[in-house]
């Protein structure tokens, strides 16, 4: 169920942080810019342990034992929670969580299915949902911060996207739902990303490209952009919560 790239030890003289779906693309950014800063990370996957491992291997070539690899079924509650209790467990404390993991594709109306139901919104909003619950006994004691990947289409539904658009809006209302649970000793917060990255699947190129050309800035942003914005929400905000940011060139300002 988890799988880790080293002991625990209890020493509190460095941030600990968990981001889901670590390995690749916006989450092995997230992890790179954070792990710049000094923080350890907890990288958790899924299915892409290689590229998790030389992620991790990367950082501690850097910094020894500065990261450490997770492996957890997010759809699965009971690995959700032993997930948590291990990250704790890592380097005995926690002080942020990144819920980044995420799964997205065009779900047509007509076409939905209960599967597509439990992997949209079981990755998009139960995950983070069951995870926060979990890790927060433990960001609670040190007064940390989470902050969930949601995404501009939370506010604006994107066509032939009904299910991964309305699992989106339940994170970033989740979003502000927990920083009032768990206030005032942890801050919640979101970063909801534009056209960031090429999306995986063919079907959601062209999409991709409508949304570049209705942005303020008339250009594809970066997932360092996403990184800097996570970073600045766990380390220099400390009387921001309850927010979700649009990192999204302008598109959400735009008709």
């Amino acid at each position: 169920m988890a799988e880790s790239s080293g002991t625990a030890e209890s020493g509190r003289d460095h941030e600990v942080v968990l981001i889901t779906g670590a390995a690749r693309r916006i989450g092995a950014e997230i992890a790179r810019t954070l792990h710049r800063a000094g923080i350890r990370v907890l990288l958790h996957y899924r299915g892409s342990r290689e590229e998790a491992a030389t992620l991790a291997a990367e950082m501690n070539e850097a910094r020894p034992d500065s990261a450490r690899l997770l492996q957890a079924d997010l759809l699965d509650e009971r690995a959700t929670a032993a997930l948590a209790e291990r990250a704790v467990a890592e380097y005995g404390h926690l002080n942020y969580l990144v819920n980044n993991a995420s799964t997205f594709y065009p779900t047509p109306v007509g076409q939905i299915t209960r599967e597509h139901w439990d992997d949209l919104m079981g990755s998009n909003l139960k995950a983070p949902l069951f995870l926060t619950q979990a890790c927060a006994p433990a960001l609670r004691e040190a007064r940390g911060a989470v902050v969930n990947i949601v995404d501009i289409h939370a506010l604006r539904p994107l066509k032939d996207y009904p299910l991964y658009s309305a699992a989106k809006a339940g994170l970033w209302a989740l979003t502000q739902a927990y920083a009032r649970e768990l206030g005032p000793e942890v801050r919640v917060n979101g970063v909801a990303p534009g056209a960031i990255l090429l999306p995986e699947d063919v079907a959601s190129l062209h999409t991709h490209d409508t949304m570049v050309l209705h942005t303020a800035l008339k250009r594809e942003g970066d997932p360092s952009d996403i990184a800097r914005t996570v970073l600045f929400l766990l380390r220099e905000a400390p009387y921001i919560t309850g927010q979700v940011i649009p990192v999204d060139g302008g598109r959400s300002s735009s008709q």
